[in-house]
């Protein structure tokens, strides 16, 4: 299994880092393949559990809320969202064969704006001044905080931290990735000129925020008897495995920045 996730690991990083430090329509395009996996996975999911929720209206959300992060000038956000919730409840209206119509409708339209709202945070933070160093920094500190619980947690987790939901998560792991994320952000900090206290903050708020990501999805696949979102990355699951705990750090990290950093 080890040598699956660094194999898998060694494919994705060199495409992830030259996506994020081209930026632009790159970036853009990265982030539109990746989400469109992802949302498959999450439709997959939910239909597992017994729904019939829509990947069309799903898909169509995530992506328009990600093209309003990389042009809010054009004005798409408020006229996507009326089109698609009117569309997709006509659409619902039809469905003939649909036992639980809400619930079909309701988790297509929550999953779509809540992967679209969430991952719409990675282009914010790109086009931030020096979005670059402030997305790779996000991208690292995550990245070792998940190491550092995978490792803590597989080699001497015992107290379990939320066994409802994710039987595996254990306190040991959750204090590993802290630790890990404190030392890698406050270095990250000092290295890309971002300052110490900054890195100091995020690191404390990354690895202490981010698990609810994780559970979050670990939540849904809990319910409908799944291990892993998808099986697209060797030793990793799928896309949407990858980036749960990804989706809160761009959150934090961007309004830290604007919010504090840029006050």
């Amino acid at each position: 299994m080890l040598s699956y996730r660094i194999l898998s690991a060694a494919i994705l990083i060199p495409l992830v880092a030259l996506s994020v430090y081209l930026g632009g329509v790159w970036f853009l395009t990265f982030i539109l393949v990746v989400l469109g996996i992802a949302t498959w996975e999450y439709v997959s999911l939910v239909r597992k559990g017994g729904c019939r929720s829509s990947y069309t209206f799903a898909l169509a959300l995530v992506w328009l809320i990600i093209l309003d992060a990389y042009r809010p000038e054009w004005g798409l956000l408020r006229p996507a969202i009326a089109l698609i919730l009117a569309s997709s409840l006509i659409w619902q209206l039809f469905q003939k064969d649909s036992r639980t119509p809400t619930e079909d409708w309701g988790l297509s339209i929550a999953g779509g704006l809540y992967l679209g709202w969430f991952s719409g945070h990675f282009i914010s933070v790109r086009a931030l001044d020096n979005g670059l160093a402030w997305m790779t920094f996000s991208l690292l500190v995550i990245w070792i905080t998940d190491s550092g619980a995978y490792f803590v947690g597989t080699a001497w987790g015992r107290h379990k931290m939320w066994p409802r939901w994710s039987p595996k998560k254990s306190w040991e792991g959750f204090l590993g990735g802290l630790v890990a994320g404190v030392a890698s952000a406050v270095l990250l900090a000092w290295l890309l000129g971002l300052g110490i206290g900054h890195g100091l903050v995020l690191g404390v708020l990354i690895p202490t925020l981010t698990p609810f990501g994780d559970l979050a999805i670990s939540m849904i696949k809990r319910q409908v008897g799944a291990k892993d979102s998808g099986h697209i990355i060797p030793g990793h699951g799928g896309f949407l495995d990858r980036i749960d705990s990804l989706l809160f750090a761009a959150v934090i990290v961007y309004y830290y920045v604007i919010w504090i950093v840029n006050v």
